[in-house]
């Protein structure tokens, strides 16, 4: 199967293409276009590694699903929903450390997820997240690792060259 005949269900959902509108690691990016990266690192991964068919299936939408979380993490609410916890309780009810287990929850009950998936989901912030139990958990790991740490650096350079332009006389 193709990429786009395993996900394009999920790219076409209106509830996905709402993420076109939610900035991810700084600069120009969208939690869709990050989610969508991802799923396309993860099935090129799957496939590197000669996962079989069903696998490459479920990493890949799980990579797409795997920030469904559908809640603003940077919100007025979600600040008050962490103060209600201290030490290091608080930081364990963190953006980072949940988001995981929330988008699995969310992407189960509307596009119906195996126990795979939903495991892959649920551990792909590891370390700050469970140890992924499986190669999907893996190879989503693996796939939103580069993909972000790709979109932050450019992001840094964005902003390097934002500040070098304000502070370098024009030549």
């Amino acid at each position: 199967m193709s990429f786009l005949e395993i996900t394009q269900d999920i790219i076409s959902h209106p509830l996905f293409t709402e993420l076109q509108t939610v900035q991810h690691h700084g600069g120009e990016n969208s939690l869709y276009l990050h989610s969508v990266a991802t799923a396309k690192c993860a099935y090129q991964l799957a496939r590197k590694f000669h996962m079989r068919e069903d696998r490459v299936r479920a990493v890949t939408r799980a990579a797409l699903l795997h920030d469904f979380f559908g809640y603003n993490w940077q919100s007025e609410r979600h600040r008050r929903y962490t103060k209600h916890y201290s030490g290091w309780k608080r930081v364990t009810h963190m953006h980072a450390f949940i988001h995981g287990a929330h988008a699995a929850h969310r992407a189960n009950r509307i596009f119906g997820l195996d126990d795979r998936q939903k495991a892959a989901i649920t551990s792909h912030m590891f370390p700050l997240a469970p140890m992924p139990r499986n190669s999907e958990g893996w190879v989503l790991t693996l796939a939103d690792k580069l993909v972000a740490s790709k979109e932050v650096g450019e992001t840094v350079g964005w902003h390097m060259r934002r500040m070098y332009q304000k502070v370098l006389p024009k030549a």
